[in-house]
């Protein structure tokens, strides 16, 4: 029982950032654009306030992921893992320490970046944005992808 809560905490932790990374990048980023017809100060200013606050909330998803993940791991390690299925812990736990940082690069280098940033540097910084968002995109969904196929979300 405890690890079918785990798998559903760990995958639906997965899912729900996997959710709102899809959302911002492919729903509200491009709305907001159209919205401001391309102006860089606007389309700054309305992005700056739909992500105030979203820091603390993200982390705690982060760590959650981290900690289900560890636990289940330490549950699978319990009943004996396969060399394969310590290769897909492994794996999993590269991709998210590498979304894991990237955030990290997010919150504490690249918005200050953005604050700061005079109109001209705006288009720059919002395109490094939109990669490096992609990027978490990827190393995150390819994780819940390797969980899932692997048997262990």
């Amino acid at each position: 029982m405890l690890t079918i809560m785990l798998l559903l905490v760990h995958a639906g932790v997965a899912a729900l950032w996997l959710g709102a990374m899809s959302y911002s990048l492919f729903v509200l980023q491009p709305k907001i654009g159209r919205m401001f017809d391309g102006d860089p100060v606007r389309i700054e200013e309305a992005e700056r306030v739909l992500a105030h606050g979203n820091r603390r909330p993200v982390l705690a998803l982060i760590t959650v992921l981290w900690l289900s993940g560890i636990a289940l791991t330490g549950l699978a390690a319990a009943d004996g893992i396969s060399t394969a299925g310590w290769l897909l812990v492994a794996v999993k736990a590269v991709l998210l320490a590498g979304a894991s940082g990237l955030f990290w690069w997010v919150s504490w280098r690249g918005w200050p970046r953005r604050v700061f940033a005079l109109p001209a540097e705006l288009p720059d910084l919002r395109r490094r944005f939109r990669r490096v968002a992609l990027t978490m995109l990827v190393l995150v969904g390819t994780a819940a992808v390797l969980g899932f196929v692997g048997g262990h979300a």
